[in-house]
């Protein structure tokens, strides 16, 4: 299949995707917010693949700017509460199912959320890296989230109960003229400025990330997408490289996707469901 063969079928139908995947021995997954959403964890994009939110802080603004540091960990303190309780929905539970099954070749999330590990899956690379450890930029020590947490609610006692709408990736829809007055913990070990581990918009995903997901792809049959639009390339790349190998490409997903053209299969249907009823007991 060359990188601009035309979609081939598109179907709402979990038959479909079902006949895909019992033609699959090694199939490769990659993940992203639409696999979660039905955790109550909101997406950011809509179905056209466009910006639903603001865009998120990026990596250049954060590093830079204290009060874009205090505004990203008063807003995620406050958005904790709702996503350190996510718990993992159906569709988690029937790829961790395949991983049993010794169906995959592995799978990439594109998520922070950890749920993939929470429904017992074991073979998981975190692209874009987790929001449960939080890493020191100048001594690299790594801590929990929920430690970290703590700190927080205890210096700024005042924000703790202040109710947000929940937003992407554990942050809270939430404006103050007072994020100034914020406290951000520093890091215990060395004072240093302290920051979720996760990949900013901004940012490289780690070198052997890439490297990971590359050859678990390479010794698969065939690649599904879950719930991601694929609009960044750091997800993106491995549509593309699917197509180059010649690998057929499924996505399950609720809209527009940039792998769109690559796709051997597309099936618009809620992720959960769907998983479940394509996945043999």
């Amino acid at each position: 299949m060359s990188a601009t063969a035309p979609l081939i079928m598109l179907s709402s139908s979990p038959s479909a995707l079902s006949r895909f995947l019992e033609h699959s021995k090694r199939l490769f997954v990659i993940t992203g917010a639409g696999c979660s959403t039905e955790s109550g964890i909101p997406a950011y994009r809509d179905a056209t693949g466009e910006w639903a939110r603001k865009q998120p802080v990026t990596w250049q603004a954060f590093s830079a700017d204290p009060f874009m540091r205090k505004r990203y960990w008063a807003r995620s303190m406050v958005g904790w509460r709702a996503f350190g309780r996510a718990q993992p929905n159906a569709a988690h539970v029937a790829l961790a199912k395949l991983e049993r099954q010794g169906r995959l070749a592995g799978l990439v999330t594109q998520n922070v959320d950890g749920l993939h590990q929470s429904a017992g899956h074991q073979a998981v690379v975190d692209l874009h890296g987790r929001l449960d450890t939080v890493v020191c930029l100048d001594c690299d020590v790594r801590v929990l989230r929920s430690h970290h947490q703590r700190r927080m609610e205890d210096t700024n006692p005042d924000w703790i109960d202040l109710a947000a709408a929940r937003a992407p990736d554990g942050d809270a829809e939430l404006e103050s003229d007072e994020f100034d007055r914020f406290h951000v913990p520093p890091c215990r070990h060395c004072g240093g400025t302290l920051k979720p581990d996760v990949v900013f918009f901004g940012e490289s995903v780690p070198g052997e990330r890439v490297k990971t997901a590359l050859n678990w792809l390479e010794g698969a049959d065939a690649m599904l997408i879950v719930g991601s639009s694929l609009m960044v390339y750091s997800g993106f790349r491995y549509a593309r490289h699917a197509a180059e190998l010649g690998i057929p490409i499924a996505a399950l997903n609720l809209g527009k996707t940039r792998a769109d053209p690559l796709l051997s299969l597309k099936v618009e249907a809620p992720c959960g469901a769907t998983l479940t009823a394509c996945v043999t007991p």
